[in-house]
C-alpha cells in the first residue's frame, strides 16, 4: 500500500482554520502571559473561544463531542495550533489530557467513558496520568514500578508515591498506574485506576519547580496513602497496564512532536524576520552566508520532523505498533525543535536572547522534550535493540 501524505481538503482547511484562531485569539493572550496560565477563567474563556469557532477537541471521537481527527489528519492542525504555547491548551488538545483522551477512547467501559471522558473533552474537566516515581521507581524503566494495588473488600487499596504529574494541580481524576502483581523489574503486572481528585487518599504534596512552565497545571509529587477505589475504578483489565500504556504513549509521543513543530516554525518565523530586516556589514542579515546556512538547516529540520511525524501517524492509523517509527521520529523531533529555536536565537544576536521576543521562553520549554515521554537515550537504546533483533533474525 502506497503511503499518501496529501491531506484531504477539509483537513487543509481545518488547519488554516485553526492557524487564523491562533494569530487572532490565542497570540494575544500569549503575549500577555508571556505563555504561562494558571487561571481557570482564562482557560476556560480560550477553551469557550475555540468551541465556538469549531475547533474544540479535534481528536477526540464524533460521539463525544469531538472532530475525529485520525493521527495523520492530526499532524497539520495540532502544529498549527502549536504556533502558540497556548494553543493546544485553547484547543483542549494539550497533555496530559489529550493523551488521556485517546487511552479513555481505547480502553474505558461505556460508563467511564460518560463520566470521565465526556467533559474532558469538553473541557469541563481536567485530569493527569500518575506512573513516574522518584527513583528507584517508574521513569525511563516503567517496569520499576513501585506503587502497589492490594484487593480489600469491594475494591482496591493503593499506596505508592508519584512524581513529575502534569496537569495535577486542579485535576479532575488521574489515572493512576500501580502494580497489582509480581515484583519491581517484572514486565507485567500493572493495572491503571481512575481515582476521583476528592479521594482522601490522593494527596498533591508539592509543586516540582522545572525549567518549563507553560504545561498547565504544573508537575506535582503526589502521594497515595491507603487511597481505596472502588471496583469499577479499574481501568480496562487487571494486570495489564503497561500494554495500555503503549496505546497511549506512542500517539501521545506524536502529538508532543506535532505541537512542538509549530514552536519550531514560529521560531524561525521571528529569526526570518530580523534577518529580513537587520542591515549590517553593508548588507542585510539575510544575505550573509552564515546565517543564511542557520536559515536553511532550520528549514530541514522542520521539514524532516514533518515527514517523520507523518510517516509514524500513518503506521498508527493502519493499526501497526509503530514502535520503531514513532521512537525515531520522537527522538529526531525533540533534538531538532531545539536546534532550530537555537538557531533562531543566534540570528536575533542580542534581541532573541533578551524578553522582546519569545524566544528565550521556547527555548526553555523545548529543553524538556529530550527527556519527557522517554529520553532520547532510552529511545536510541531501543532502536538499536529493534535493528539488532531484526539482523539476527534473518532481515534486512
Amino acid at each position: 500500500m502506497a503511503v499518501d501524505f496529501t491531506h484531504e481538503p477539509a483537513v487543509a482547511r481545518l488547519a488554516e482554520h485553526t492557524a487564523q484562531f491562533v494569530r487572532d485569539v490565542v497570540l494575544p493572550v500569549e503575549d500577555e502571559h508571556n505563555g504561562v496560565v494558571r487561571s481557570e477563567e482564562i482557560r476556560r474563556t480560550l477553551q469557550r473561544s475555540a468551541r465556538e469557532a469549531g475547533l474544540l477537541a479535534p481528536h477526540a471521537g464524533t460521539d463525544m463531542g469531538g472532530l475525529g481527527l485520525d493521527m495523520r489528519s492530526r499532524a497539520p492542525v495540532f502544529e498549527e495550533a502549536g504556533y502558540s504555547l497556548l494553543g493546544p491548551l485553547a484547543l483542549n488538545i494539550a497533555a496530559p489530557d489529550e493523551g488521556n483522551m485517546h487511552l479513555l477512547e481505547a480502553v474505558a467501559t461505556n460508563d467511564q467513558r460518560e463520566r470521565y471522558l465526556r467533559p474532558l473533552v469538553a473541557g469541563a474537566i481536567r485530569s493527569c496520568f500518575a506512573m513516574t516515581e522518584p527513583a528507584p521507581g517508574a521513569g525511563s524503566d516503567p517496569s520499576a514500578l513501585t506503587t502497589r494495588a492490594e484487593r480489600v473488600n469491594g475494591g482496591w487499596r493503593i499506596d505508592g508515591r508519584k512524581w513529575f504529574i502534569t496537569g495535577a494541580d486542579g485535576a479532575g481524576f488521574a489515572i493512576c498506574m500501580a502494580r497489582t502483581s509480581g515484583q519491581p523489574g517484572d514486565l507485567g503486572g500493572a493495572t491503571m485506576f481512575l481515582v476521583d481528585a476528592d479521594n482522601p487518599g490522593m494527596k498533591q504534596l508539592r509543586h516540582i519547580e522545572t525549567l518549563d512552565e507553560s504545561l498547565y497545571g504544573g508537575h506535582m509529587e503526589i502521594l497515595f496513602d491507603e487511597c481505596v477505589v472502588p471496583d469499577d475504578a479499574v481501568l480496562g483489565e487487571v494486570d495489564e497496564g503497561f500494554r495500555y500504556a503503549q496505546v497511549r504513549l506512542g500517539p501521545a509521543r506524536m502529538t508532543h512532536c506535532m505541537r512542538w513543530l509549530g514552536i519550531a516554525r514560529r521560531a524561525q518565523d521571528i529569526a526570518v524576520g530580523r534577518a529580513t530586516s537587520r542591515d549590517l556589514f553593508g548588507s542585510r542579515l539575510a544575505d550573509l552566508g552564515m546565517a543564511q546556512q542557520m536559515i536553511a538547516d532550520n528549514e530541514i529540520d522542520i521539514a524532516a520532523c514533518r515527514g517523520l511525524i507523518l510517516q509514524a501517524c500513518w503506521e498508527l492509523d493502519q493499526g501497526r505498533s509503530a514502535a520503531q517509527s514513532t521512537a525515531i521520529a520522537k527522538t529526531f523531533c525533540a533534538e531538532a525543535i531545539w536546534r532550530v529555536v537555537d538557531r533562531a536565537i543566534q540570528i536575533c544576536g542580542s534581541l532573541g536572547i533578551s524578553a522582546d521576543v519569545p524566544l528565550g521562553r521556547f527555548l526553555r520549554e523545548v529543553r524538556p522534550f529530550r527527556i519527557y515521554d522517554g529520553p532520547s537515550e532510552t529511545h536510541r537504546w531501543a532502536i538499536a535493540r529493534r535493528v539488532v533483533r531484526r539482523h539476527s533474525a534473518g532481515g534486512q
